[in-house]
């Protein structure tokens, strides 16, 4: 397991996205930008993935810890900044508001369901079958007998 790997797993198990980890190395006055934070995040066949050294992964796990104790002037429980990030990390629900359109784009074409159940026949008046075409004798020579 490289540094990578470990990276990975803590933004995964503590639910960060990328603008929370840069903030979170700006803590020990170490800067770096999305693009090469996300570069890290790579596959390792990708043309665009770098090492991660073992400098950025010791500020990111000393600043992680500012983050989540706090300092001895203002300490924070770990607990809460964690439910503060699964609390942003949920999709937001959407709630249909007065203002917008009855009408919403929707991918799915807009055709009416077909009954789940079969018809009832029984109700319906019968109705005189109609032939298209009419009964025919052939005779192709042959005499049947009978």
């Amino acid at each position: 397991m490289n540094n990578n790997d470990i990276f990975k797993k803590l933004r995964v198990a503590l639910m960060l996205r990328d603008d929370q980890i840069v903030s979170i190395l700006e803590l020990v006055d170490f800067r770096i930008s999305k693009s090469e934070l996300g570069a890290f995040f790579r596959d390792e066949k990708h043309e665009n993935f770098v090492e991660c050294g073992d400098q950025i992964l010791r500020n990111f796990l000393n600043g992680l810890v500012i983050h989540l104790r706090g300092t001895k002037e203002n300490p924070k429980n770990p607990m809460d900044v964690i439910a503060v990030h699964k609390q942003e990390a949920k999709p937001k629900e959407y709630t249909k508001s007065e203002n917008t359109p009855k009408k919403e784009f929707s991918l799915k074409p807009d055709f009416k369901k077909k009954p789940t159940s079969k018809p009832n026949f029984k109700d319906k008046k019968p109705t005189k079958k109609i032939e298209i075409v009419e009964k025919v004798q052939y005779k192709n020579g042959k005499n049947k007998k009978g």
